[in-house]
């Protein structure tokens, strides 16, 4: 009976000890991931399906999320940002590690890979949720947006005038989960194969020293 006990006591102990050591472990984990400092850009820069198969294949980017962002409707729907009604531009939030990629780098992306000259429009899509927009976090954003597009406009890149609005950030809202990843899942869907296909391997191209 008393082996039993003394069994019992021991193995209390060992397991007591266990989680302890991989509470430690978890604890550690944790702090390793929030001790990477990664930042936030919010861009909108026409149909977020098209945006989203672009930026998600840059090295350095963590993730790149489908949302709304821009407008004046509290947690606002795929149906309601369509009718213009909203405010809301059909964006794409950037999470990414500026060690690897700099915010200069994603404006370069930004600006080479949409057209910023036509007011509320991209191709075919027509629309205020198709604005291009750049929502900036903090005041470095602000300038180097604003720098980057006064550069382009002196050197008269485009024939037609920069469009693109530089806009305080206020609130995100994640697009339906049908969205995220839609080019990836619907490959063989018309709008993907016609026209997002193209789009991404143009990008290819171009960016090819960025992939990851």
């Amino acid at each position: 009976m008393k082996n039993i006990k003394y069994l019992l006591i021991v193995g209390v102990i060992i397991i007591f000890a266990a989680n302890n050591f991989y509470s430690q472990v978890s604890d550690k984990g944790m702090k390793m991931n929030t001790d990477n400092k990664y930042e936030v850009a919010t861009f909108g820069n026409g149909c977020f399906w098209c945006t989203e198969a672009i930026f998600e294949k840059l090295n350095g980017v963590i993730s790149a999320v489908s949302g709304y962002s821009g407008g004046h409707k509290e947690n606002p729907t795929y149906k309601e940002v369509c009718t213009g009604e909203t405010g809301h531009a059909e964006v794409l939030q950037i999470t990414y590690d500026p060690k690897i990629i700099s915010f200069e780098e994603l404006l370069e992306v930004f600006w080479k890979t949409h057209d910023p000259t036509t007011l509320n429009r991209q191709g075919n899509d027509v629309g205020t949720q198709y604005r291009s927009a750049i929502f900036y976090h903090n005041e470095e954003q602000k300038k180097l947006a604003a720098d980057y597009k006064a550069k382009l406009t002196k050197a008269e890149i485009f024939e037609d005038p920069i469009v693109t609005e530089i806009t305080k950030f206020d609130k995100f809202y994640p697009a339906e989960n049908y969205h995220q990843d839609y080019y990836e899942q619907n490959k063989s869907q018309p709008y993907c194969s016609l026209v997002i296909t193209p789009k991404v391997e143009k990008f290819k191209k171009i960016f090819k020293d960025k992939l990851r």
